[in-house]
């Protein structure tokens, strides 16, 4: 075979789909987010406003997380030294898994290098220690969450997206004595929809199934405190492992699970993804925990930054745009086309300094390509105006047909 030939046919297939993505090469400077410089290619720079970042509250450069971490690496360095089981644990980590476990009403925390490290890990070791596990999953969930899936050799059934006549049909026609477990999401970020945790919950009951819940895109942002949408609605004592990440609202990098002390314990024990990997550094490990804490408190953060979702959802169907809105704070712009999709973002970002990647395949299913917006507490009025008539002006000028996408 002509490896360099066929690495060449593969990558040249995404660029004639126009789904070939580019690195943009972005500064951030502390205390200006959401505003960065962008450093062309020609070696020219631009200043820019990101408008596709998940550091959806601005934590990423808040004092407190930055003291935190400035703090832990004066005490102790960069690095953590190892796996958890061999040197890499320290009493960062520990203060930081008390503080999750605590968000979350749960016994334990296990924290991982990444939410993606965490779904893959935990699903895939769970068959290890139920034997027989049968898990059912929605359709939309997460790669890691599938990939994960994928790889622990057991059965899997998957259930359309939020269906939970199919999900119950699916359960009935199985063993009754087989252990099971039904994995979803909270918020699914590409739309933006909810999933019926109550509902969800009330199955697993019924026909005696382990839940498991990825609060990636709700935690920090949703509930009292910030432990995600379970704990709006009251319902986090009936999850049994919730799935969140240090790396969005939390600002910092990371992922975890909360569960009980055994499940913690045995995941741990168990799971190669724990296991065999270095641990977080103790400087982001105490960002993290320092970042929960204020998040802990700061429900005008969270109120703030619901409140700027809604205000861009509204302009932007005000011009006719095809957006989906189920109510949450993810603001996507269904373009259906991937070279429309590319050609919109890099005009954004040439012409107006407006920072959105593309949303293609296989992220979202063809045909549904999208500009997907986050919107954080610190986008201001002249930010949004920006946006707004950049849309306006950009949609117009490639003529995409607002009535016929919305429709």
């Amino acid at each position: 075979m002509d490896y360099n030939a066929q690495l060449d046919f593969a990558i040249d297939r995404l660029h004639q789909e126009g789904r070939y993505r580019t690195f943009i090469d972005i500064e951030r400077k502390q205390g200006q987010f959401p505003h960065a410089t962008w450093r062309k290619p020609d070696g020219s720079e631009q200043q820019i406003t990101v408008w596709c970042g998940n550091d959806y509250l601005g934590m990423g450069q808040h004092p407190v997380v930055l003291a935190a971490m400035h703090e832990a690496i004066d005490a102790t360095g960069a690095g953590s030294g190892g796996t958890r089981n061999i040197s890499g644990t320290t009493v960062y980590h520990k203060r930081l898994e008390a503080e999750l476990a605590d968000l979350h009403g749960k016994e334990g925390a296990l924290v991982f290098s990444s939410a993606y490290i965490a779904n893959d890990a935990t699903l895939s070791t769970l068959p290890k220690l139920f034997p027989g596990l049968i898990i059912y999953s929605d359709e939309l969930n997460h790669a890691s969450m599938i990939e994960g899936i994928k790889r622990n050799g057991g059965a899997k059934r998957i259930f359309r997206h939020n269906d939970l006549d199919h999900l119950r049909a699916l359960l009935q026609a199985d063993d009754p004595k087989a252990p099971k477990l039904i994995a979803f999401e909270s918020v699914y970020s590409m739309d933006g929809d909810f999933g019926p945790i109550r509902e969800i919950c009330d199955l697993a009951d019924e026909f005696n199934a382990l839940t498991y819940l990825d609060e990636v895109h709700a935690v920090g942002m949703y509930g009292p405190h910030g432990g995600g949408v379970s704990e709006r609605d009251g319902l986090a004592h009936r999850i049994d492992i919730i799935n969140g990440t240090l790396g969005k609202a939390f600002g910092v990098f990371g992922g975890y699970i909360a569960a009980s002390d055994k499940m913690c314990d045995a995941i741990r024990s168990y799971a190669p993804g724990f296991i065999f990997t270095t641990s977080i550094p103790p400087a982001v490990a105490a960002g993290a925990a320092a970042s929960i804490r204020h998040l802990k408190t700061d429900q005008a953060l969270r109120d703030k930054h619901q409140e700027q979702a809604k205000v861009l959802k509204l302009r932007l169907k005000g011009l006719g745009l095809p957006i989906i809105d189920h109510g949450s704070h993810i603001v996507p712009v269904v373009v259906g086309d991937p070279v429309h999709t590319k050609m919109l973002s890099d005009m954004l970002l040439e012409r107006y300094g407006i920072y959105v990647q593309p949303i293609n395949f296989p992220t979202v299913p063809r045909g549904t390509e999208r500009l997907r917006f986050t919107p954080s507490p610190v986008h201001g009025s002249d930010e949004m105006n920006q946006l707004v008539q950049a849309m306006d002006e950009l949609w117009s000028h490639c003529a995409l047909n607002r009535a016929e996408l919305a429709g």
